[in-house]
């Protein structure tokens, strides 16, 4: 069993989780009011302590790379790249998009939602099969920035069901289910190692910041 700390600042929570052996250690605020930059250090402490680990000790890095938050998502690539950095090890990304769909069931398809404010929505589907005894992800749908209406209308098509890191209203009276973000965390971070999807950590971006679009129309 690797060594490794893992953090997600994509959203309104701040998820970071530490294992040394068989010992985990688990930081989580379910809202930190984007004050990731503020607290994370504090969270990585804490995690890092309950499990004894030192950040020299660490095998490698993990981080969500979004999509989400445009500035959270940064200050968690930052943070890895900085430990990465000082102990000489090697980065671990996962996807937002990961962490929710590693929180189903063999067999279930899931759409995996991210809410981008204005009736949009950040989104990807999967189906989660199982491959030489370990749980993997099928794609479905690529990433995309949808609409309301193409979230509802690929919900009708596909046979999925919809899940978000929180209970998230949807068109047409329906809903995407909550689902735990630390859960989905450990579990992407134990799939990605499995494939040895080491990687220097790139942000999630489906669509421009708000502040690019502005310049572009200027």
């Amino acid at each position: 069993m690797k060594n490794f700390l893992a953090v997600d600042t994509c959203g309104k929570h701040l998820a970071v989780l530490a294992r040394k052996g068989e010992k985990t250690s688990r930081f989580f605020l379910p809202d930190c009011a984007m004050r990731h930059s503020v607290l994370l250090m504090d969270g990585i402490d804490e995690a890092l302590r309950g499990a004894d680990l030192s950040p020299g000790e660490c095998d490698f890095f993990a981080v969500a790379t979004g999509p989400g938050s445009f500035t959270g998502i940064r200050i968690g690539i930052s943070a890895v790249k900085g430990f990465c950095l000082a102990a000489g090890k090697p980065a671990l990304p996962v996807t937002a998009f990961e962490e929710i769909a590693y929180n189903g069931v063999d067999g279930e398809k899931r759409l995996c939602l991210i809410d981008a404010l204005h009736g949009h929505f950040y989104a990807a589907a999967y189906a989660l099969v199982q491959r030489e005894g370990a749980p993997a992800l099928e794609e479905l749908l690529a990433p995309a920035y949808l609409s309301g209406e193409e979230v509802s209308r690929f919900l009708k098509e596909s046979g999925c069901r919809a899940y978000s890191f929180g209970a998230l209203p949807l068109p047409d009276g329906m809903a995407a289910e909550a689902c735990d973000p630390l859960s989905g965390l450990e579990r992407a971070v134990e799939a990605a190692l499995k494939a040895g999807r080491f990687a220097s950590p790139e942000a999630l971006y489906i669509r421009r910041s708000q502040a690019e679009e502005q310049l572009g129309r200027a």
